[in-house]
């Protein structure tokens, strides 16, 4: 046990209610039903059922209790829980809602530490002076997430700013959960077959992981603060200060975010900053070189000067080259000249379909083609309906839904990129909005305007 464990000792359980012994405990019922699900659908077959259907409800159960039992969790587990989101894709609308709503709640309540154990964190990490680098700090905080709450201060100089503390025990809470998701990894591939899991969880892990690093959050921020200085439509909060587990930087003043304008917003403001948020998220590597991601509408803040202000850089790729992979802009150049030869021969390349896997072009032509419809228009409207249409269409017991699906493998260093993508045009479809898509990728996704 380190220096700096043994101070948080005294403070983790007012940070970390859900002790790592109730944690393990509901991770390690993952297997045990698993077992269960598996028997039943052997018992099944032998009954006459035919094997795609029994094999369909296993996939289904197992993501029922998985995404459950993960949503119910806090710390790690939770944090393993949202990067696991990018899956909901492949599932049924009835399957993936009370997942979301399960992990929405449990960030909306998220318990807040005590000022006192506050206090001790930023003594720890900002000196005993600590209360001399602010003219005011508020004690109850403005905003509470997985590991980590926000407080709004008033810098020594007069600056308002956002100081982002990170709940005492969240590394070893995080080390315990991810220990035992990772072994039950193994059973995500009864979602989908054609993974290679081991890498794809490995990935997850050191991803989730480095959100846990505040200096390299801080690193991250700053880059962006940089590239985006004096933009007419993006503000990214420049850092102040900044340790291991605790981040200032400047406060942007906001209406709300762009969950407000889900709920509530205009056409006009939904299209004028849902076209702000997608260039705003294939922009960052032109520019920086990294990839935002997590396009969480809460992270997309709505300023009082109409611009649209970005926070929360705990999870960004660090691309390989400094830009997002060519491959990718040439795929649905392909995709949308109607090549799936090309298309097929890509994916395999890249390693997203495996050299033993045997697929029909026009099956992915099937599968793919609703998706690349926003690069083919000058303007896309993405809807709800239209999300909701590719969501039941991909999960269909067929060889044109799962039966595609479950040949697709995620390369590793593709995962923070489909995350990004998936959840941009989902917040698009929640939005409502219309954009230039083609234009956008066109600019800015190396290799689709070749």
């Amino acid at each position: 046990m380190t220096d700096r464990d043994r101070d948080d000792s005294d403070t983790d359980r007012s940070a970390f209610p859900s002790g790592a012994v109730r944690r393990t405990a509901r991770l390690a019922s993952l297997p045990l039903g698993f077992a269960g699900r598996t028997t039943m659908g052997l018992g099944r077959r032998i009954a006459g059922r035919p094997a795609d259907a029994v094999m369909t409800e296993v996939q289904r159960r197992t993501a029922e209790q998985i995404f459950s039992v993960l949503g119910e969790l806090k710390g790690g587990a939770m944090k393993f829980g949202q990067a696991m989101s990018v899956f909901e894709s492949a599932l049924p609308e009835e399957v993936a809602k009370p997942y979301r709503e399960t992990l929405r709640k449990l960030q909306d309540s998220a318990p807040p530490m005590s000022a006192r154990a506050v206090h001790r964190v930023l003594a720890r990490e900002l000196g005993d002076d600590w209360r001399d680098k602010f003219e005011r700090f508020d004690d109850a905080p403005a905003a509470a997430a997985s590991i980590g709450q926000v407080h709004r201060a008033r810098w020594h100089d007069g600056r308002e700013v956002a100081v982002k503390v990170q709940y005492p025990g969240a590394a070893r809470a995080l080390e315990t959960d991810l220990k035992q998701i990772s072994r039950i990894a193994r059973m995500f591939a009864v979602l989908a077959p054609g993974l290679e899991v081991k890498p794809l969880v490995q990935e997850l892990r050191d991803r989730i992981i480095e959100e846990l690093d505040y200096d390299l959050e801080a690193q991250a921020q700053q880059q962006f603060a940089e590239a985006f200085a004096g933009d007419p439509d993006i503000d990214v909060p420049e850092v102040l200060a900044h340790s291991s587990t605790v981040l200032v930087s400047r406060w942007l003043e906001s209406s709300g975010s762009l969950a407000a304008l889900i709920d509530s917003g205009t056409q006009e403001e939904r299209d004028r900053f849902g076209q702000s948020y997608v260039r705003f998220l294939f922009a960052g590597p032109e520019r920086v070189g990294l990839l935002h991601a997590d396009p969480h509408p809460g992270n997309f803040r709505i300023l009082d000067d109409g611009r649209l202000g970005v926070v929360d850089y705990g999870a960004v790729a660090r691309l390989p080259g400094g830009s997002l992979p060519a491959a990718t802009g040439r795929l649905l150049r392909a995709a949308v000249d109607d090549d799936y030869d090309a298309v097929v021969q890509g994916l395999r390349d890249e390693g997203f379909i495996r050299p033993t896997t045997k697929i029909d072009p026009d099956v992915i032509r099937d599968y793919l083609a609703p998706f690349v419809e926003p690069a083919q228009t000058d303007t896309f409207r993405f809807s709800r309906a239209w999300m909701r249409e590719q969501f039941v269409r991909v999960s269909r017991p067929d060889s044109e839904g799962i039966g595609t699906a479950m040949k697709i493998n995620m390369p590793p260093e593709y995962l923070l990129i489909h995350r990004v993508w998936v959840g941009g045009i989902g917040v698009l479809s929640q939005l409502e909005a219309e954009a230039p898509f083609r234009d956008i990728l066109a600019a800015s996704l190396p290799g689709f305007a070749d």
